[in-house]
Order: structure tokens, then C-alpha cells, then sequence
């Protein structure tokens, strides 16, 4: 039986192929989501726009706007966690698709209790707090990454912020950052770093770490190029420094 928390959540399936998406959609209702349904980007935009969801399945392979796209148009409006199911399965297609804003991937053909083990894993984590998005501050408490610029990780409330400014992270990025954060200075392997992130099991190649990382990057460092706060050892793997 799912849980209460799992009942409450949302989860779109952008997918065109109608089989497939029936399919998920009545497997996902009997777990407890409330689902919805776009067999195009155009449509599935317009829902999320409507009624943001907590997780988002997309397809890649769409008629009109493809899968890479909408991830890049609807990323910046969500933190919702966005995972790829798709028959496309070059080490490049995983890769565009993380750069893009994606945080997990499923190849197909799948078994959709896989799918069900994904989505939990990626919505396991505490809920921003209710007044986050209405534009309301409060002074931040947590970890203090950077103490230069202000930058201060609060892993109880999914928050980081510089300074007044609000960073969204997505799903994936807060669960590397509080894996990082969980052990400060010391170097986490790739490996051990996939291992907090997805405990059921990633089957994908850890240098999608790598991606992730990049992408986290973007809002932990004050200037771009070489990273202030997370470092990179070569050969291992990655360490948080705290300033």
C-alpha cells in the first residue's frame, strides 16, 4: 500500500506513445499518485504551467518539441525531480539529457516497478518550506559553504541560499549537496556519491556524477571557472570545502 505522503504527490508522464503511457498511468494511480497525461511537450508545459507536479517522466523521442527541449524549457520554472525513460541509450543521449536538466534516466524496455523505485527515490527529500516561492525571507540557518559570499546550505529545510538570494535546487542537486555536506573535507567517490543519491540502485555509469556536479557548480560557485566549493581530486572523486 502507499503511503500518505506518496498520495498526495503529482506525477506527469509526457510520453506518445499511448500504450506505454496508459500503462504507467494505472500502474502509478494504484501506487497512490494522481497523474497526468501529455502525449506532446506543448500540452505538458501548459499543465505544468496550470498545476506544477512533484515528478515529471519524459519521453525523448516526440513529435514536434522532443524531450531534450521541453526539459530545458520547463527546468528553470521547476524543482520538481525530471526522469527520462527512453529507448535512447548512447552514453551522449544520457548525457545531453542530464546537461539539460534531467536527474535520472531509465531505459526502455523497463519494468515499471523500476520506474515506481525512481520516483520514490527522487522525491525522498523534506519539502521546501510553504512560504519558500512567495518571495518571503527569513534569515537562513544550516551550513555555512561559503562564509565570503554568504552562502549557507540548509539541508532540513531543501534550501540554499547567498546572502537574501534563493538558489532552487533541483531534487538531484540537493541530494549531492547533502551528500557532499554530510561529510565535509573528505573526498566522496563517485561511487559512494551514486550510492547516497539512489540507494534502490542506479544502473547507469557513475560519470553521470559528473554531470550532476557541473551543474551544481553553477550555483555554488560566486564566479565561474575553477569551483570554490566543491574540488575536484583527481582520480577519486569529489570533496566539499567549506569556507
Amino acid at each position: 500500500m502507499p503511503d500518505v505522503l506518496e498520495a498526495t504527490k503529482r506525477v506527469l508522464i509526457l510520453e506518445d506513445d499511448y500504450g506505454l503511457r496508459t500503462s504507467l498511468r494505472l500502474f502509478l494511480e494504484q501506487e497512490g499518485y494522481a497523474v497526468g497525461e501529455a502525449e506532446d511537450a506543448e500540452a505538458a508545459l501548459e499543465l505544468d504551467a496550470a498545476d506544477p507536479f512533484d515528478a515529471m517522466l519524459v519521453d525523448l523521442m516526440l513529435g514536434g518539441i522532443d524531450g531534450f527541449s521541453f526539459i530545458r524549457s520547463v527546468r528553470p520554472q521547476t524543482t520538481a525531480p525530471i526522469i527520462v525513460i527512453s529507448a535512447r541509450d548512447g552514453a551522449k543521449d544520457v548525457v545531453t539529457a542530464l546537461e539539460a536538466g534531467a536527474d535520472d534516466y531509465v531505459r526502455k524496455p523497463f519494468d515499471v516497478a523500476e520506474v515506481r523505485a525512481r520516483i520514490q527515490a527522487a522525491l525522498r527529500r523534506p519539502d521546501f518550506p510553504s512560504n519558500l516561492h512567495a518571495g518571503a525571507y527569513a534569515p537562513a540557518t544550516g551550513i555555512v559553504l561559503d562564509a565570503a559570499t554568504d552562502l549557507v546550505f540548509d539541508p532540513a529545510a531543501a534550501t540554499l541560499r547567498r546572502g537574501e538570494e534563493d538558489l532552487h535546487l533541483t531534487s538531484t542537486e540537493y541530494k549531492l549537496l547533502s551528500a557532499l555536506a554530510s561529510h565535509p573535507g573528505r573526498v566522496m567517490t563517485r561511487s559512494n556519491l551514486l550510492d547516497q543519491m539512489w540507494p534502490a540502485g542506479h544502473h547507469g555509469d557513475v560519470r553521470v556524477i559528473d554531470v550532476h556536479v557541473s551543474r551544481l557548480r553553477t550555483k555554488v560557485d560566486s564566479e565561474p571557472g575553477e569551483s570554490q566549493v566543491i574540488t575536484t581530486v583527481r582520480g577519486l572523486g569529489y570533496k566539499l570545502d567549506l569556507r
